[in-house]
């Protein structure tokens, strides 16, 4: 069958998993949990065929992290799958109740998108969290994760829709792609598909949102900085930027470019250098940072650069108001920190920062779904309509408006015979 064809069933078959009770859901996910477990061996089978293939091809090292599912990997989304289980179901939830008129209630109702493609990056977690997250909000799920991961995607899609039919869900609940091919035929499938989410470079978002009729979720680039504000804490400071560096380089959240005021450079950066030196982080820096340490030269190309490695940028700034002005213009707006024991100046930056993660004294790798307690996410959205930064539950889910009445007709007021009266109910 055609992936135009297949969508257009599951748009059909969407209506079926929407009307699943939230125990119906959450004894899928149950099951789902402990399928992936018993299927332990074959996953990290396939990953390791994954993992060769893509050393014999030379992929490039950050890929090659993000691409690794071992035992602990295999054991942290099983984990998100169970407290995913835990969370508020986000379906059915009345957001609005209103009298209208005696006897005419209107209710504002959440409710599933409906269909969703999401387009991924060489994570086999991804896999898991995306298409656990989408059964839980009671979304149908196209799938199509990096064809580095292959194999272990495979396994742990059939595992995941096995148990998922099993357990009472639709047969067209989810659907795995794998072809490269078959990405140009998902961008056509408007007429069936509700919203995509694509996770990769700038470039290829970009290609996505141009060349599709269908609304498009998601980020491009993951420029995140940190001010140090002349009021930080020095040590703190060096140990978050150093965490929010090295912890996991080959994610969105991990921070690439380093803004310092000029008054405290003299402090901060010789302390941070240390810190560095010991994890072999490459630190480019403006002319201002090299007459403090010894460090690679920064072009303004590496302030607009995505890393994903073990380099950070940095420069100073005369002040808060220059930071700002850096970030809001090199930026992704996906997260960026102030360090600062002023609360003012705190908030004058998240004040001011156009971002979808504003944060102080705490690193950027908090920008996540599970660590949100989302139970994990569909990607992060740095665009302001419907869901901004990471996207769990709560983004994958819309509303429809429900009207209870007696008879009524909009020409008795139109006329004047009845009047509104707009009572809130709760």
């Amino acid at each position: 069958m055609e992936l135009r064809d297949r969508a257009k069933q599951m748009k059909l078959d969407s209506m079926e998993l929407a009307a699943k009770t939230s125990e119906e859901r959450n004894n899928a996910l149950a099951l789902i949990a402990d399928a992936l477990i018993a299927a332990k061996e074959e996953i990290l089978a396939a990953n390791e065929a994954d993992m060769k293939a893509a050393e014999e091809a030379g992929i490039a090292a950050p890929v090659l992290k993000r691409l690794r599912f071992d035992e602990n990997k295999l054991n942290d989304v099983v984990s998100g799958v169970r407290e995913l289980i835990k969370l508020k179901d986000p379906l059915g939830k009345v957001e609005l109740k209103r009298e209208l008129d005696e006897g005419l209630i209107l209710v504002r109702e959440t409710c599933p998108i409906g269909v969703i493609g999401v387009i991924f990056e060489s994570r086999p977690d991804a896999m898991v969290q995306i298409s656990t997250l989408c059964l839980k909000s009671g979304n149908c799920a196209i799938l199509k994760g990096g064809s580095e991961a292959l194999n272990t995607n495979r396994i742990l899609f059939e595992t995941i829709h096995n148990t998922a039919v099993k357990a009472g869900m639709p047969d067209n609940c989810m659907l795995q792609i794998e072809a490269r091919e078959d990405i140009g035929k998902l961008l056509e499938c408007h007429e069936a598909i509700d919203l995509l989410i694509p996770r990769g470079s700038n470039a290829f978002v970009q290609y996505i949102m141009n060349n599709t009729k269908i609304p498009v979720m998601g980020h491009a680039d993951g420029i995140c900085h940190i001010y140090v504000d002349k009021a930080a804490d020095i040590n703190k400071a060096v140990k978050i930027v150093t965490d929010a560096k090295t912890q996991y380089v080959a994610v969105c959240n991990a921070v690439e470019n380093l803004l310092v005021h000029k008054d405290i450079a003299a402090d901060f950066m010789p302390a941070l250098k240390a810190e560095f030196d010991k994890r072999n982080v490459e630190l480019r820096g403006t002319e201002a940072i090299r007459n403090i340490v010894d460090c690679v030269p920064a072009t303004d190309e590496d302030f607009e650069t995505e890393y994903l490695d073990y380099i950070l940028s940095a420069k100073t700034v005369n002040d808060i108001n220059e930071a700002i002005t850096h970030i809001n213009k090199y930026g992704s707006h996906h997260t960026d920190a102030i360090m600062t024991e002023d609360a003012e100046t705190a908030a004058y930056f998240m004040q001011l920062v156009d971002s979808a993660g504003v944060y102080q004294n705490c690193s950027t790798r908090f920008a996540d779904g599970f660590r949100y307690g989302f139970g994990a996410e569909v990607g992060v959205s740095t665009g302001k309509l419907h869901a901004r930064g990471p996207v769990g539950l709560d983004g994958l889910v819309t509303y429809k408006y429900k009207m209870f009445g007696n008879g009524h007709i909009v020409a008795d007021y139109a006329s004047g015979v009845r009047k509104f009266n707009f009572k809130d109910l709760m």
